[in-house]
């Protein structure tokens, strides 16, 4: 199969195969037997985390039909005899038993972490949607994730050949449309009263920031500059003796630059220059040979050639810009505010058990506390779990996590690709995603909402 249509089904965002979690009432504070978490009343099974496992684990088998090896803890045998079995590049000494083990303990732990943030975050954004009355129809699913799929496979035979190779099913990738379409409309209702910019906001701020609308005024310059003054004089006599400036600057300039383009220096505008040459020029008559002029570079004689006076663009002419300035900033203001309290709320309600406890979890350790005894992965530089791959910085998904699985920071909002300039709030730019990610990747910050994979399957690394 084309490995290039490969890489784009994984464009289409998605969630569980199954339902992620089920209620289960009165089960108190504790995570049932039969679940890794457990958010408010519903729980996550330990069948939907192996399932993404698997689903993970497949998008890092070799493309051409290879076996799917997932990490079987805790003594990984099986997964280290698969890989001792693997084939080793020319030149490179084959691992040892424990050195697949080990690799096999690695890869387990980063993407235990990365599904875990997946499943929790899921179930987070869906009960976020249920409280503010958001819904996704079958309809506007289905529509989502047609066009998604003509895009990445337009031959449906690649299409049945990626969910076989990855290890995911059609229900797996229609549930991260729906988590998509959720976090897109949270998003609309978060920012929808902060976007709203009257005319007093942008007069106010066009009188506060006038400068950053206006064009100073330009001079194009003659130069000639040289060690000392002396030489200085001597260039200075030639050109008042009708010498041509090109033949000045040829012969006596040290500044290659402007002395390559026969001394010309265009463009220059107040400040931009040593103090003493700026002073000199913006108080010079044009078509006058003025200096020496002393700088730390050495000695300037000059002329105006041209000068472009300064324009000061209208109120408005600006108002445009100024309203999708200050919608941006007010936007991400609310989404930032919002971040906040969403994830304080969630993870407050949000119980992990031993052994897959990831920072979203209200039992996980805390940031100096690295003790394995905690059931908890000791927090890596700036609060993300450890545990992740060689290789894998913090945040980051490693190749093969399930889509959505975003590191901390979960406000809904990730535009879909296709949505124009300016709808997304500053920071979050319609289609945020590194390059070479489709659409629906969530940006940093904004919550996963089954975020289209970059390659087999695997979700986006944090940008």
């Amino acid at each position: 199969m084309n490995r290039t249509k490969r890489l784009r089904l994984a464009a289409l965002p998605a969630a569980a195969a199954l339902t992620a979690v089920v209620v289960l009432p009165g089960c108190g504070n504790d995570v049932p037997s039969n679940a890794v978490a457990k958010v408010e009343d519903s729980v996550i099974t330990k069948a939907e985390f192996n399932h993404w496992l698997t689903a993970a684990a497949g998008s890092q088998a070799p493309p051409e039909g290879g076996k799917i090896v997932v990490p079987d803890p805790p003594n990984f045998t099986k997964c280290a005899a698969a890989k001792v079995k693997q084939p080793v590049p020319e030149g490179a000494s084959k691992p040892t038993a424990k050195q697949s083990k080990d690799q096999c303990k690695q890869e387990y732990d980063g993407l235990k972490d990365q599904v875990m943030q997946f499943l929790i975050s899921s179930e987070w954004i869906q009960k976020e949607a249920e409280s503010q009355d958001v819904e996704a129809t079958n309809a506007e699913v289905r529509k989502a994730f047609e066009e998604q799929k003509k895009q990445s496979f337009p031959d449906d035979k690649d299409y049945k050949a990626f969910l076989k190779s990855s290890g995911q099913t059609e229900q797996d990738l229609l549930f991260r449309v729906k988590l998509d379409v959720l976090t897109n409309e949270i998003r609309k209702k978060v920012t929808e009263d902060a976007g709203k910019i009257g005319g007093d906001d942008v007069k106010e701020y066009y009188e506060k920031n006038k400068a950053q609308f206006g064009q100073p005024e330009r001079r194009d310059l003659l130069v000639v500059l040289t060690e000392n003054e002396g030489e200085a004089e001597k260039a200075k006599q030639a050109l008042d003796d009708d010498q041509a400036f090109k033949d000045v600057a040829k012969k006596f300039s040290i500044d290659d630059a402007s002395k390559q383009q026969g001394g010309k220096l265009p463009g220059v505008s107040k400040g931009q220059q040593e103090k003493a040459l700026d002073d000199a020029v913006f108080k010079a008559d044009r078509g006058k040979v003025v200096g020496p002029v002393k700088t730390q570079f050495g000695y300037y004689v000059f002329e105006v050639e041209k000068i472009t006076p300064g324009k000061q663009q209208s109120l408005k002419q600006s108002e445009e810009s100024i309203k999708n300035l200050l919608k941006s900033e007010r936007e991400q203001k609310a989404l930032d505010e919002f971040v906040e309290d969403f994830r304080k709320k969630f993870k407050d309600e949000t119980k992990c058990a031993k052994g897959y406890i990831v920072e979203d979890c209200e039992n996980a350790p805390k940031e100096k506390d690295t003790n394995p005894a905690s059931g908890g992965a000791p927090q890596g530089p700036g609060g993300a779990p450890g545990g992740s791959p060689q290789g894998v910085p913090p945040g980051a998904a490693p190749q093969g996590v399930p889509p959505g699985a975003a590191p901390q920071g979960v406000p809904p909002g990730a535009a879909p690709q296709g949505v124009p300039p300016g709808a997304a709030p500053q920071g979050v730019p319609p289609g945020a995603a590194p390059q070479g990610v489709p659409p629906g990747a969530a940006p940093q910050g904004v919550p996963p909402g089954g975020g289209a994979p970059p390659q087999g399957g695997a979700p986006p690394p944090a940008p």
